[in-house]
């Protein structure tokens, strides 16, 4: 259902625009219509007046003569100079009752007049395309039909003053519009360049337009700035971190290979390659996407790529559905490649069995991931997606040493693209479906 919020505009030029122009229109209608009409009804009523006093006379001599010829020579030598056409007895065309057009303001102004002016009025018609007002008069030789112009009777219609009215009003929307296109410019180069840091770009911005404007473009750039401190800050910890952590147990892994393999000295390179795989998934859901940039590529690509990673690991993986119009976009190539990595190893542990199927449409981009294990239930869905969840046992995202991290880090992935990680429940395989919906 179509309803007045779905035909607003939704941008902010748009939305400016209308308010500048909508006032403007309801000012042009009732200047229109309480102003212009009133005043040129007002004049029509004024200059039918003084027509009706030269009536008047025309029938005061009229019926003054001693017979009917006398009265209709009488009118014809008044009716020549005061520009009445009289016709006695009444033409063909003469009036039989009151003829007004419907959007003929002026035109029903007159009829009334001469009504109210004159007494013997029986019909006045003023919707003849000749500009002629036909009247029929009473006398007391019988009817007579007088023609005037209509010039003398109606104010010229003010199709100067509303042209003018119009092209002025054109005028200043545009010049409005100009200017208010310039205030608003600051405001969509603020959020073009939150848009794209919020991507992992940095644009050239600087704080320009109003006052508050500027005020919210320096708090955006100080907030950039100390974002990237932070982030920066945070690399050099994670680089220091990962360099202590792997050191011992790299010393670890040599002096255990260097040992008479038993019993004990398996468990003990499980360990540590567990430890290995622990602090992997840590760095990864520390260090995040933050620092990689959008880049053009084939969403199609990164999804076979993957695929073929998965079956070379002795995965059964089903050929990549593709559906809508295949086309480029831009991604976090790294991120969405580990993003789906993180999802297919999900559903190859949970499942026998697993399908990537990636959809375009004209404003997002969605990857999704079906296998055929037990699934998540509806109620835990939510929290599975949290950092550091274990579920039970049925469906557990840890399961062969993992900490719970693999659908955070593809829902925050998600998120930076602008979208989000949805599960449910697969509609092939029957198992856990689990869409990852990215904005394009």
């Amino acid at each position: 259902m179509i309803t007045l919020k779905h035909l607003l505009p939704r941008g902010i030029y748009g939305r400016a625009a209308l308010i500048l122009v909508l006032p403007i229109v309801i000012i042009q209608l009732v200047v229109s219509m309480a102003f212009i009409q009133r005043h040129y009804e007002g004049v029509t009523r004024q200059m039918t007046g003084g027509v009706a006093i030269d009536l008047a006379y025309l029938l005061q001599e009229f019926g003054a003569g001693s017979s009917a010829e006398e009265a209709r020579a009488r009118a014809d030598a008044i009716g020549g100079p005061l520009q009445i056409t009289v016709t006695f007895p009444p033409g063909p065309f003469a009036p039989v009752d009151d003829s007004v057009a419907i959007l003929d303001f002026s035109g029903r102004a007159i009829v009334e007049t001469l009504h109210a002016e004159i007494p013997e009025m029986r019909a006045a018609d003023v919707s003849g395309d000749d500009r002629t007002v036909r009247t029929r008069i009473a006398t007391p030789f019988g009817d007579i039909q007088a023609d005037i112009a209509r010039r003398r009777m109606s104010a010229t219609n003010p199709h100067q003053l509303l042209v003018l009215m119009v092209l002025t009003s054109v005028l200043m929307t545009v010049i409005s519009f100009f200017f208010l296109r310039r205030q608003l410019r600051p405001i969509a180069k603020l959020a073009e360049a939150a848009e794209a840091f919020g991507r992992g770009e940095r644009i050239a911005y600087r704080p320009r337009g109003a006052l508050e404007v500027r005020a919210a473009g320096r708090a955006f750039v100080e907030m950039r700035d100390r974002i990237e401190r932070q982030i920066e800050q945070r690399m050099l910890m994670l680089s220091g971190v990962s360099h202590d952590l792997r050191t011992p147990l790299t010393r670890m892994r040599l002096a255990l290979s260097l040992m008479p393999e038993d019993e004990d000295s398996r468990d003990l390179q499980a360990d540590v390659i567990q430890m290995e795989r622990l602090v992997d998934e840590f760095l990864a859901f520390v260090r995040g996407d933050a620092t990689e940039g959008e880049e053009d590529c084939d969403p199609a690509a990164i999804a076979t790529e993957v695929i073929q990673a998965a079956r070379r690991g002795g995965g059964t993986v089903a050929d990549l559905v593709v559906t809508g119009v295949s086309r480029r976009a831009k991604l976090r190539v790294q991120g969405v490649h580990r993003a789906l990595e993180n999802l297919l190893g999900n559903a190859l542990r949970h499942g026998s069995m697993a399908q990537i199927s990636l959809s375009f449409s004209p404003h997002t981009l969605v990857f999704a991931v079906e296998d055929n294990g037990p699934g998540i239930p509806e109620s835990e869905r939510e929290k599975a997606v949290q950092p550091f969840t274990r579920l039970g046992s049925a469906r557990d995202p840890n399961q062969g040493g993992g900490v719970g991290l693999g659908l955070s880090i593809t829902a925050d992935i998600a998120a930076s693209h602008g979208g989000a990680l949805w599960l449910g429940t697969g509609r092939d395989l029957g198992g856990l479906r689990a869409e990852m919906r990215l904005r394009r």
